[in-house]
C-alpha cells in the first residue's frame, strides 16, 4: 500500500540518463518518458535537484572492478553475484525535496530537503557494512528528475546557507568513505595523517575530517592546487609530480617525525613510498603504522615486500563505503557547520557525456566535486555553479 501523499505536480514519466550496459560514455542514453518511480512502504519519492558525480559510476559503467585478475572486466559483486543490472540510473549522492511519501512515512515529509545515504545496506546493523552497495548501483540512482528510497536514509538539512548543489559536493560516497578509512584506522587527535589523491572528493573530505577529529592532514597532490588544500586544511601538500626521496621531503614538513597514518587513495608503485613514510624510524612512533586504503587510481596492483610488513608490524585496511552510525555523524557535522562543501561545477543532466569526459581529463586539474542538476531544476540549482570554460 502506498499512502496518498502525492504532490500534484508530481509526472507519470521523467528524464534520466540510463546505463544500457558496460562501455564507454555511448552507454549513457537520455531519456524522457521513464516511468516515475512509487515509493513503497517506508520509502520517499524525491524530486532530486542535484547528484554528485563519483569515480565509482566510471568504474561500474566500464566494468572496472576486477576481483582476482589484472585487466577482468566485471561489476561490483561483493554479495557473491552481481547487482548492477540494465538499463540502470546511476548516481549515488542525492540532494532533492520529498514530494510523495510511502505507507509508513508521516507526510510531514513532504517538502524537506535532504541529503541521501548511498548504501544499499544488507542489513539494520549500525555498527558494520560486510555486504556493501549502492544506489546507482544495485538500485536506480540519482541521474534522473526522481528517485524513491528509504526514509530513514534520507536525511534532512535544511541549512539555508548550503545550496542544493553544494550539498550534493558534501555526499555520503566520499565522506562517509573518508571517515571509513580514518576509524577503520583509528585515527586520533594530534596524529599525523598523510592524504593521497588529495583533490578528489574523498581526499577533500579526508582533509575536512582530520580537522574535526584533532589530527593533522598532509596532502600528496599538484602543487597547483596546493593553497587550496592548505586553506582547506593541509598542513603541508607534497608534489605528487615527482615521488624522487619523497621521505626526505616528509621528514622535512613534519620535524623528522613519522606519518601515523596513510589514508590512500593512490596504490600502485607508490605503495611501499607510502609505508617507507611510516616506518624510517620506529623509535619515533607511538602507535602501529597504519594504512587505509579505498583506491588505486596509480594502479591496481602494488608491490611491497612482506617482511617489511610484518616486522614494523604495519596494519593495513581495506575500505569501502561505511555504516549507518558514521553516516548519521557526518549529516550531524554538516548540520552543525563543521564540514565546507568543495565544489568545482554543475552540469546539466542531458550533459552528462560531457561532465563525463571533463571528469577523466586530467589535463582539467580541478578540485572538488561536479554535480549533475536535472534541466528542468537548472535555472534554480544549477546555473551559478556552471562551468567556466576558458
Amino acid at each position: 500500500m502506498v499512502a496518498d501523499i502525492r504532490s500534484e505536480n508530481t509526472p507519470p514519466t521523467m528524464a534520466a540518463m540510463l546505463l544500457t550496459g558496460h562501455g564507454g560514455i555511448d552507454k549513457l542514453v537520455y531519456h524522457r518518458d521513464v516511468p516515475t518511480p512509487t515509493p513503497a512502504h517506508g520509502e520517499v519519492l524525491v524530486q532530486v535537484t542535484a547528484t554528485a558525480k563519483n569515480n565509482t559510476d566510471r568504474k561500474a559503467r566500464e566494468g572496472l572492478y576486477p576481483t582476482r585478475e589484472e585487466g577482468d572486466v566485471t561489476s561490483f559483486q561483493i554479495g557473491g553475484s552481481p547487482t548492477l543490472s540494465f538499463p540502470r540510473i546511476q548516481g549515488a549522492d542525492v540532494v532533492g525535496r520529498v514530494v510523495a511519501v510511502g505507507d509508513g512515512v508521516k507526510s510531514e515529509r513532504v517538502g524537506q530537503r535532504g541529503l541521501l545515504d548511498f548504501n544499499l545496506y544488507a542489513d539494520t546493523r549500525r555498527d558494520i557494512n560486510l555486504v556493501p552497495d549502492y544506489y546507482g548501483h544495485g538500485a536506480d540512482g540519482g541521474f534522473a528528475e526522481y528517485i524513491a528510497v528509504p526514509a530513514d536514509q534520507f536525511h534532512t538539512v535544511d541549512n539555508p546557507e548550503l545550496a542544493d548543489a553544494e550539498l550534493a559536493a558534501m555526499g555520503m560516497c566520499s565522506y562517509q568513505t573518508a571517515l571509513h578509512m580514518l576509524n577503520a584506522a583509528g585515527v586520533k587527535a594530534g596524529e599525523r595523517v598523510l592524504v593521497t589523491g588529495a583533490s578528489g572528493g574523498v581526499g577533500t573530505a579526508l582533509i575536512q575530517l582530520c580537522r574535526v577529529m584533532g589530527a593533522i592532514p598532509y596532502a600528496l597532490s599538484q602543487q597547483d592546487k596546493a593553497p587550496a588544500l592548505r586553506e582547506l586544511g593541509a598542513e603541508a601538500v607534497l608534489d605528487r609530480s615527482t615521488m624522487q626521496d619523497f621521505t626526505d621531503r616528509v621528514r622535512a614538513v613534519t620535524d623528522d617525525q613519522p606519518i601515523d597514518a596513510v589514508m590512500d587513495l593512490v596504490g600502485g608503485e607508490m605503495t611501499h613510498r607510502f609505508i617507507e613514510a611510516m616506518t624510517f624510524d620506529m623509535s619515533r612512533r607511538e602507535s602501529y603504522p597504519r594504512l587505509s586504503i579505498a583506491g588505486a587510481s596509480g594502479g591496481n596492483v602494488s608491490e611491497v615486500l612482506w617482511t617489511r610488513i610484518y616486522l614494523y608490524q604495519v596494519q593495513i585496511f581495506g575500505v569501502s563505503h561505511g555504516t549507518r552510525e558514521e553516516a548519521e555523524q557526518l549529516v550531524a557535522w554538516i548540520r552543525g557547520g563543521d564540514l565546507q562543501p568543495v565544489l568545482h561545477a554543475a552540469f546539466k543532466l542531458s550533459e552528462l557525456h560531457e561532465a563525463e569526459n571533463y571528469f577523466v581529463d586530467r589535463s582539467s586539474n580541478y578540485l572538488g566535486k561536479i554535480v549533475i542538476v536535472p534541466d528542468a531544476q537548472w535555472q534554480t540549482h544549477g546555473a551559478r555553479f556552471a562551468l567556466r570554460k576558458k
